[in-house]
This record gives C-alpha cells, structure tokens and sequence, in this order.
C-alpha cells in the first residue's frame, strides 16, 4: 500500500510538471506572437502550432484568447516597470545619471522596435475604444512611467520638471516611432545629445 501510494504520488507529480511545463509553452509562444504580429492577427490555432500542442491543450489553461492577451500586456508592462526599477537602483541619489541610463536602455531596444514597433502603441492601434480595459492599462502605464521620470527631472533641480518630462516623454516615445517608420538615422546618438540638452537647463 505504502508503494502504490508513493507511486501515485510520483505520477501526480509528472503530471503537475508537464502541465506546468505546457504552461509556460502556451505562454511563451503567446507572448512571441503577439510581440511579432499583434494582438488582432494572431489565433489560438496559431498559438497552439508555435507551442506544439492541440487548441484544446490551450484552453486547459487559458479559457479566451482574451485571457492570453492580458497576460502578454501584463508581462509587457512589468518589463518595462522593472527596467525603470532596475535603472533607479543601479543610480541611486542620482536622478541624472538615471534619466541618461532609461534613455539609453529605450535606445538599445530600439533594433528589435524598428521590426515589431512599440508593443503599447501597436495594440492601441488595434484597440479604438478608449474605455476598452487593456487600453485602459497601458493608459494607466503610461501615466505612472511619466510620473516617474518628472520625479526624476524635479529631482535633479531642473527649472521647469513638468516641461522637461513632457520633453522627454516625447523624445523617447517619439524615437521608438521613428525607429518603426525609419523616418530619422543615427537615433540612438540623437537621444543621448537631446537628453544631455534637457537635463543641462
């Protein structure tokens, strides 16, 4: 009896493990596609192929495609946040050096944005209504990152804080849209030496 038991055990064990494992498939092939083709374009068909499993395999874990979407976003987002996060702790007391260091980090992604172009400004794209709850959440991202960068600018004794975050804001939001359209070359330099202007006032 005490075998069987430990034998069931084991087989309940690789179950959780394969599921877990097919898991992290799913979400690994979502997050793939939905970064290369967008949120409207991309099905569970399409997802199971790139995940090698069946569409039934997918919704074992995932009930909508919608539930798939928000958890790429959500992903997406707590990249970001936690660059920002990253660049505050690697700087710390110096709110310059992180301004300089979250404008390089914008600029060395921009090779992959010049390809896919910005995650938020694709899917709002795809998304019209406003109030629609995944364009509400990058809306709210946006919000609390331009807060962040106006305490960094406040923080480093700019005259006008509010005026040099906007600037900043459209300087590295901007970027990522020329890098996707190929409107403006050498961006990255640009960035660095307009970055050094604003931060100079």
């Amino acid at each position: 009896m005490i075998l069987n038991g430990i034998i069931v055990k084991r087989i309940c064990a690789d179950k959780r493990k394969q599921m877990a494992s097919l898991n992290e498939r799913i979400t690994a092939a979502a997050h793939k596609l939905f970064d290369e083709k967008g949120i409207q374009h991309v099905t569970i068909d399409a997802i199971a192929a790139e995940a090698k499993t069946t569409k039934m395999g997918v919704y074992r874990h995932f009930e909508t495609r919608d539930a798939l979407i928000e958890n790429w976003l959500v992903a997406t987002i707590e990249r970001y946040r936690h660059a920002l996060d990253q660049v505050e702790l690697a700087y710390p007391d110096n709110p310059r050096a992180q301004l300089m260091a979250w404008a390089n980090h914008i600029a060395r992604g921009l090779h992959d944005i010049s390809y896919r172009g910005c995650p938020f400004v694709n899917t709002i794209a795809e998304i019209a209504d406003r109030k629609h709850p995944l364009r509400q959440r990058i809306e709210e991202h946006k919000i609390k990152q331009a807060k962040r960068i106006f305490e960094m600018c406040r923080n480093v004794g700019i005259v006008n804080p509010q005026l040099a975050a906007a600037e900043i804001t459209f300087l590295l939001e901007g970027a990522q849209v020329s890098a996707q359209n190929g409107s403006v070359h050498d961006i990255e330099d640009h960035i660095e030496e307009i970055m050094r202007n604003i931060l100079s006032r």
